[in-house]
């Protein structure tokens, strides 16, 4: 197997959140601290859960065909669209590139719960011919690689990686080394997300997982003792990921590199995170192995932070098993908006290459009355300016899986 040398770098960027559904509209609001969650309409009766982040001001139409928009999941069309965004930004197709060294690594933690909840009614309803023969691959999580390999006729590794809350991380990380190992010269890489359906949410509230506060904008509060549980929103971010010498050859913008990435398992709870953290900062501490870096050099966490009261304890104490008496400043943009599962990492990591490019760490809102178990610099209520070099970005979900990326500027 060739061994992991080359470098890794960032040249374009795609997303579609609750707070914005371009780069730069998403960052804005993102600095700004406004809030992306609001009131929706679950469909479930004696629903004790009433709001959400949800895309605003959204359009499939305006992306993709019809006859596409009817035939695939809606976290599907998000991936794409995220995708899209990102190759477009990334200006590679406007290059002579060697299409046989694009490759693609995108995935969701759920995938098409929307598709399937609609077939299932219709397979009871009015029987199995009713079902769409487009059911199993408009519903699968590898087709957004899939079908953005197809449209632009990319051939290298076209794969899916699924982690739950984690799975952006994850296939950011694990493209980085397709392209490290020369497997791949170009990667899209990213997560997407739309699991707000009835189903989804009721069993989400079964497991007692998401807040009850009717108040949207201050439902997602990270460390905050009034803290309730996550919010369930949806959105895609995508990343190019290229070979740094073959992005300069091409005269591309490069936005930061990639030069860490951890990974590791709490072997311990479906659902609920070992009490000292122990699997959380085993990834983060593989990261910054990986990275060759001091603990010092560190600048800017962005936080799982997800605002459960047992993750943000846990995340607390794994950030002081890690970093000591001198934990880097942090903020937990989910406060703004709200937990995308498995589009979450990569949304997360535009955030920390935009505070990079930036310099400014984007606050964690709704913390007033922060918990006394959480004590760190969590960037409360506004931003904050500060040149920041290298940033972290924290991915942890169901099963115990746990993701951390490193950033640096270059």
């Amino acid at each position: 197997m060739k061994q992991l040398h080359r470098r890794v770098v960032v040249t374009g960027l795609g997303i579609l959140s609750p707070i914005g559904n371009s780069v730069d509209d998403a960052w804005y609001s993102c600095i700004e601290g406004k809030s992306g969650i609001t009131s929706v309409d679950i469909g479930l009766k004696n629903n004790p859960v009433t709001i959400g982040g949800r895309l605003k001001d959204f359009n499939p139409e305006n992306f993709l065909d019809s006859k596409e928009i009817r035939r695939i999941d809606p976290f599907i069309q998000y991936g794409i669209i995220a995708a899209n965004q990102s190759i477009e930004h990334s200006g590679i197709l406007e290059s002579n590139i060697d299409l046989t060294k694009v490759g693609v690594n995108f995935g969701a933690g759920i995938g098409g719960i929307d598709t399937i909840e609609k077939n299932k009614v219709l397979l009871e309803e009015k029987g199995y011919k009713k079902v769409s023969p487009f059911f199993v691959p408009g519903s699968i999580v590898n087709m957004i690689s899939g079908l953005v390999s197809i449209k632009h006729g990319f051939m290298g590794p076209n794969t899916s990686v699924v982690t739950a809350c984690s799975t952006g991380n994850h296939c950011i990380g694990t493209a980085a080394r397709s392209i490290a190992c020369g497997e791949a010269d170009v990667m899209i890489a990213g997560g997407a997300e739309m699991a707000s359906t009835p189903l989804s949410i009721a069993g989400f509230i079964s497991a007692r997982a998401l807040s009850l506060n009717p108040n949207p904008e201050v439902a997602s509060r990270p460390w905050d003792k009034d803290r309730d549980g996550f919010v369930l929103s949806d959105g895609a971010g995508s990343l190019v990921l290229e070979d740094y010498d073959h992005a300069k050859a091409r005269g591309a913008t490069i936005h930061a590199e990639i030069i860490g990435f951890g990974a590791s398992s709490d072997a311990y709870h479906m659902t609920a995170p070992p009490e000292d953290g122990r699997g959380a900062a085993l990834a983060m501490s593989n990261a910054i192995n990986d990275a060759e870096i001091n603990l010092s050099e560190v600048d800017y966490i962005n936080a799982h932070g997800t605002s459960t009261p047992l993750g943000d304890i846990a995340e607390t104490i794994a950030l002081k098993k890690v970093f000591g008496d001198v934990v880097p400043q942090i903020s937990s943009t989910k406060s703004m908006t709200g937990h995308t599962l498995g589009a979450a990492g990569a949304i997360e990591s535009i955030f920390c290459i935009k505070t990079i490019n930036e310099g400014i760490v984007p606050p964690t809102i709704n913390l007033d009355n922060p918990d006394p178990l959480c004590d760190l610099n969590y960037t409360p209520l506004v931003s904050t300016e500060k040149e920041v070099v290298i940033a972290m970005n924290n991915s942890f979900g169901f099963g115990g899986t746990n993701s951390t990326l490193v950033f640096k500027k270059i």
